[in-house]
């Protein structure tokens, strides 16, 4: 006699949903399997949605559709896969004695209720929409959906070209640099630095400078007071703290929130973060019942601790290991890093595990380094700049996260430092990795090599370096101390840091014109990267100066104030 089918009803249609969906149906076959969404788009990259706002994806489908160009929509998952799906239906209540759920049909109004052997919670995430007065008049929009991208994208297709968006994050910059030719945008941020919760601050600062040259306005450590109409219920103005920006569209981009509400009044249990707490094989307080994706947390793999990090790629991996285990297997989830990567015009910027904020407000005693590097051979067509800072433990030498920016490739640095991190790697260790070069794709020492490097010499006492925004806090403070540029005469020429305790030796001359520089104040050097900087540091120290370090990162990754008018030799 053939055996009952179990059954699998999935909450939620975007991303998690409908990878636990697939996988299970390749592990067993046989199972009724149900995906209930209540809105009407399924399996959508919601990742792309600012590019298909920006038009760089020209139809909404796209981001629906698989590589090979089918739409996943009902028809795909019930046709191809043998899945189920419930679009416009909306789960009410989960009844875990009786094991069913409680759904309704969004069009008729019909309730009724949906059985399940093994339920699997995929509620996804829902934008913060602060309580600001007037956040719900026309043309004030959250990107909580695909329905609210093709609105936004209406809206700038008819004229909207005042955009302003709530928020610094990483759709708010996605945002910003998908619509920076079509439209004026003003981002207002209440943290001091964009991207507060992805870089250390001295990144940031060169993310802004980018923003800004791009005709950008940023409005930093500035909260927004309230949102005027028109006198036609539309949006015409946002009034924060730093003033008035007369606007056509409006993003709350402000962050998102775990969808929880089925969770919590089911009795289960949430964790720390206010997601659903779930255990290594993604199973909720109740084992029948598993949750992935956004409305989760997940344990971070540095530190420990219970993290909240929706990301689509996260979903994704969630789903495919809720779908192995919903057909009878055990696999598990170890945890995240945090990692995440984003595009700003000409910029990219990545990062993994902990920044430097993170880990001194976590307790660990921390050393870091700043070093920009040619993505690829410098005498190579193409090669373009990268800056690495490097995070580890000084205690233990072991590394604790990686943030990484330019114009360069920072992608392919970013994946091995996850490798790195994930395998508990010394700086050491990735200082030895065996990493692939040929002049198009690398330097004989990658990026990554020469800032694990550095970093090693920082750790060892060798080299004496400070943060290029300490640099800056004691530039303003008035504070004594020499800056000693040691780059050439024709990058002198070309750029310059405009601060009058400026003293120019170049490297080849420092030996011999040293007795220019006084024993008793503080030297603070820097070039171009930091290489000739610490040298220069090593040159200084062997003609008995005592009280000398240089500038991470050197021009290269200063982000401040600089002279470019020009000079002759």
């Amino acid at each position: 006699m053939e055996g009952k089918r179990k059954k699998i009803l999935i909450i939620g249609g975007v991303a998690a949903g409908p990878k636990a969906a697939a996988r299970a149906r390749r592990c067993d076959p046989g199972a009724e399997i149900t995906i209930v969404e209540e809105g009407s788009f399924l399996s959508y990259a919601g990742c792309g949605m600012p590019f298909y706002i920006g038009g760089m994806v020209e139809k909404h489908e796209e981001l629906m559709a698989t590589p090979v160009g089918v739409v996943r929509d009902a028809a795909f998952f019930r046709n191809v896969k043998d899945i189920n799906v419930l679009t416009g239906t909306r789960a009410e209540a989960i009844d875990r004695e009786n094991k069913t759920v409680r759904v309704t049909n969004l069009a008729t109004n019909e309730t009724y209720d949906l059985p399940y052997d093994k339920l699997v919670l995929a509620t996804g995430s829902k934008p913060v929409r602060p309580p600001i007065p007037g956040v719900d008049l026309a043309g004030v929009y959250t990107l909580g959906n695909l329905e609210e991208a093709r609105a936004v994208r209406r809206a700038v297709e008819q004229g909207a070209r005042r955009v302003v968006i709530i928020g610094g994050g990483l759709i708010g910059l996605e945002l910003a640099d998908t619509l920076g030719t079509k439209a004026g945008i003003t981002i207002v941020e209440m943290m001091d630095h964009v991207l507060p919760t992805l870089l250390d601050p001295e990144l940031s600062v060169l993310v802004e400078r980018v923003l800004r040259g791009k005709g950008v306005q940023l409005f930093l450590g500035s909260r927004v007071e309230r949102i005027e109409g028109d006198g036609n219920g539309a949006v015409a103005r946002v009034v924060t703290t730093a003033g008035s920006f007369d606007a056509d569209l409006v993003v709350v981009a402000a962050g998102v929130r775990p969808r929880v509400e089925l969770a919590r009044e089911a009795g289960l249990e949430l964790g720390e973060t206010g997601a659903i707490k779930v255990n290594e094989y993604l199973q909720t307080s109740d084992p029948d019942i598993y949750a992935g994706g956004d409305c989760v947390e997940n344990i971070h793999l540095i530190s420990g601790r219970p993290v909240y990090t929706p990301m689509g790629s996260v979903a994704n991996r969630h789903g495919r290991v809720i779908g192995d285990n919903v057909a009878g297997g055990r696999d598990t989830f170890p945890g995240v890093l945090g990692t995440a990567i984003l595009k700003v015009f000409e910029m990219n910027i990545g990062r993994t595990g902990l920044s430097e904020s993170e880990a001194r407000r976590l307790g660990y005693r921390v050393e870091s380094f700043i070093c920009p590097a040619p993505d690829r051979a410098h005498f190579y067509p193409g090669s373009k700049p990268v800056i690495i800072k490097l995070v580890a433990d000084a205690s233990t030498r072991k590394l604790l996260g990686a943030q990484i920016l330019g114009p360069g490739d920072v992608n392919k640095r970013l994946d091995v430092m996850v490798a790195a991190l994930s395998m508990g790697a010394t700086v050491e260790q990735l200082a030895t990795f065996d990493l692939a070069y040929a002049p198009p794709f690398s330097t004989a020492l990658d990026p990554l090599t020469h800032a694990a490097n550095c970093l090693r010499n920082k750790l060892d006492g060798r080299a004496r370096s400070i943060n290029p925004l300490e640099v800056k806090k004691r530039l303003a403070a008035g504070e004594d101390f020499v800056l000693l540029d040691v780059r050439t005469p024709a990058e002198f020429n070309e750029v310059r840091l405009p601060y009058p305790n400026v003293v120019f030796i170049p490297l080849g001359k420092l030996r011999e014109r040293a007795k220019e520089l006084p024993k008793d104040r503080e030297i603070i050097v820097f070039c171009k990267v930091s290489l000739r900087g610490w040298e220069a540091q090593t040159i200084l120290e062997s003609l008995g100066f005592t009280n000398v370090s240089f500038f991470e990162g050197g021009i290269a990754a200063w982000p401040f104030e600089l002279d470019t008018s020009p000079r002759r030799s």
